[in-house]
């Protein structure tokens, strides 16, 4: 928590646009940094890109299929990461009150990696079911 803080501190102008481009590029991969330190579920989800994409190499698949591979991956991160933007934003404005449509724009992020991740189940298969069944 109070690496969180200290974060929110360092950023006290934060509201404004930033004329910089490598300060742009810091605050982005700050957020990355962030999801990346807190989020179990895009842990996970690297290990499952980690995973695929060595497949992929193992396997030999085209590289027409290697970049729908990282399209499909990306997706799902970026998706985890607006999520969390998304149930961050929602806690900020809330103070940890309940609120029903905080709750439906929670469940619809979630809701929305979910279906992504449901897509790159369906691409990997797509991708490695043939080569698998070529190798038997």
């Amino acid at each position: 928590m109070g690496t969180k803080i200290n974060s929110l501190e360092n950023r006290k102008e934060s509201y404004k646009t930033s004329r910089n481009v490598l300060k742009s590029f810091k605050y982005a991969f700050s957020g990355i940094s962030y999801v990346l330190n807190t989020s179990r579920n895009f842990k996970i989800q690297l290990i499952f890109a980690v995973t695929s994409l060595m497949i992929g190499f193992l396997l030999q698949i085209s590289i027409s299929n290697y970049v729908i591979l990282i399209a499909t991956i990306m997706s799902v991160l970026i998706l985890e990461i607006l999520n969390t933007s998304i149930e961050s934003l929602v806690d900020l404005v809330l103070k940890k009150e309940f609120s029903s449509l905080a709750k439906i724009s929670k469940d619809t992020s979630a809701g929305a990696v979910l279906l992504a991740s449901i897509n790159s189940v369906i691409i990997a298969l797509y991708i490695f079911v043939p080569k698998i069944k070529f190798l038997f």
